[in-house]
C-alpha cells in the first residue's frame, strides 16, 4: 500500500503535491522546486505558473510542518505580554508587530501572562516547544523586567521594557526627547510660567521629567520646586495636582502652562481649570502624554498631547528580529528609542498677556 503523499485525495482529504503534479503533468520534484523558493533558474515561468493554477484549482497548500522541518522554521513567531487585556496600548503594538510578521510570512502566537513570572516562564517554554522561530516579550508599562531563562533559548527582542541584566536587544519610547518636545510645546508659544503634573516612581516619569528639564534649563528657566507635583497617573491625581497650583495661588503667580504625565492626568487637570474659572488654552494651555485612544481626542478641548509609538515600537521589535531569524545571527543587546510624535488638538495656546 502506498503512502498518503502516493494517493490521490482530491475531494476525499486534503490534495498533496503529487496530486499538483499529475494535475499540472510535471514531476513532484517540480512542485517541491516552487513551493519551497527553488523555482527560480530550474523551472520556466509557464511550468511555475501551470503548478500554481493547479494548486489553486485543488485547493493545495504546503504542509508548513513538513516545511518547517525541512527549513528548520516554522513560520511562527512568539509574543509575551504582561496585560493585553487590560493596557489601552496593547491593541497598537500587537497589530504593529502581527502586521510586520505577516508581511514577511510569519504569524504571531500571542500569550498573556498577567504579568505572573511563573506564567511567563510557562509561557516561554511552551513557545519553545512549539519551535516557534523568535520570541517579543513585551511590556505594557515601561519597565525594567526579570528577563525570562528561555528568552536566551532562541532569538528574543524586548518591546516597551528593559532587561535587567541587559542581555537582549530592547525597543522603547524616547521618553526623554519626548518630555523635552513637550516643553518645547509651551514654550514655543511664549510660556515661561510651566508646571509638571501627575507621576509615578517608574521609568517614563523620570526621563519625561529630565527632558523637560534640559528644555527649560536650554532656555534659562528655572521654576519653582513646588510646580512639580508628582501625584500619580489618574484622573484624580491632576485634578488634585492642578488644585494645588491653580487654587493656592494669585492669577499672576499661577502657571500658564502645564505638561501632564499623561492623558488620564491631563483630563483632571482640565477638570480642575474649569472649576477654577479658567478658559482652556486662552488662560491655561495643557499638554498630556499617551493619545490615548478613545480619551485624548474627546476631552474639551480636545488635548495636545505627545504619543507613545507603540505601533512603531511592534514594528521594530518585529522587524528586529525577523532580521535576525533570517540571518542566523543574534542582534547586539542595544536598547532602540522610537520617537514620540506630537499630536496637536487644541488645548495649547498663546501664554496669555499680564
Amino acid at each position: 500500500m502506498g503512502s498518503t503523499e502516493d494517493r490521490h485525495t482530491t475531494g476525499t482529504g486534503r490534495p498533496t503535491s503529487r496530486d499538483v503534479a499529475r494535475l499540472a503533468g510535471v514531476s513532484h520534484t517540480a512542485v517541491s522546486f516552487v513551493f519551497n523558493g527553488r523555482a527560480e533558474g530550474n523551472l520556466s515561468l509557464a511550468t511555475q505558473e501551470r503548478i500554481r493554477q493547479a494548486a489553486a484549482h485543488l485547493g493545495y497548500r504546503p504542509d508548513p510542518v513538513a516545511r518547517g522541518l525541512r527549513s528548520r522554521r516554522t513560520g511562527v513567531i512568539g509574543l509575551v505580554t504582561d496585560e493585553i487585556a487590560s493596557s489601552p496600548f496593547a491593541g497598537r503594538l500587537l497589530r504593529g508587530a502581527m502586521e510586520t510578521a505577516w508581511d514577511s510570512e510569519h504569524l504571531v502566537l500571542t500569550v498573556d501572562s498577567g504579568g505572573d513570572p511563573a506564567k511567563e516562564d510557562a509561557a516561554v517554554a511552551e513557545l519553545l516547544d512549539r519551535r516557534v522561530d523568535g520570541i517579543i516579550y513585551a511590556a505594557m508599562s515601561l519597565r525594567r523586567v526579570r528577563v525570562p531563562e528561555g528568552l536566551h533559548r532562541t532569538h528574543s527582542v524586548l518591546a516597551n521594557c528593559l532587561p535587567e541584566d541587559n542581555s537582549l536587544p530592547a525597543v522603547i519610547p524616547a521618553e526623554r526627547a519626548g518630555g523635552r518636545t513637550a516643553a518645547r510645546l509651551l514654550l514655543d508659544q511664549g510660556h515661561q510660567r510651566i508646571a509638571v503634573v501627575g507621576g509615578l516612581d517608574d521609568i517614563a516619569s523620570a526621563e519625561r521629567l529630565r527632558g523637560f528639564r534640559d528644555a527649560l534649563r536650554a532656555e534659562g528657566i528655572t521654576i519653582p520646586r513646588e510646580w512639580v507635583v508628582r501625584t500619580g497617573g489618574e484622573i484624580s491625581s491632576g485634578y488634585e495636582g492642578a488644585k494645588r497650583l491653580l487654587g493656592e495661588a494669585a492669577v499672576d503667580r499661577r502657571p500658564t502652562g502645564i505638561f501632564c504625565y499623561n492623558d488620564r492626568v491631563a483630563a483632571g487637570v482640565l477638570h480642575a481649570a474649569t472649576r477654577f474659572g479658567m478658559a482652556v488654552p486662552g488662560d491655561l494651555s495643557v499638554v498630556g502624554y499617551d493619545d490615548q485612544e478613545h480619551m485624548a481626542a474627546f476631552l474639551a478641548p480636545p488635548l495636545t498631547t505627545v504619543a507613545l509609538p507603540h505601533r512603531v515600537m511592534g514594528e521594530a521589535a518585529a522587524r528586529l528580529l525577523l532580521d535576525a531569524i533570517e540571518t542566523g545571527r543574534t542582534p547586539p543587546a542595544t536598547t532602540r528609542r522610537i520617537a514620540c510624535p506630537v499630536i496637536s488638538r487644541a488645548s495649547v495656546g498663546p501664554a496669555p498677556t499680564p
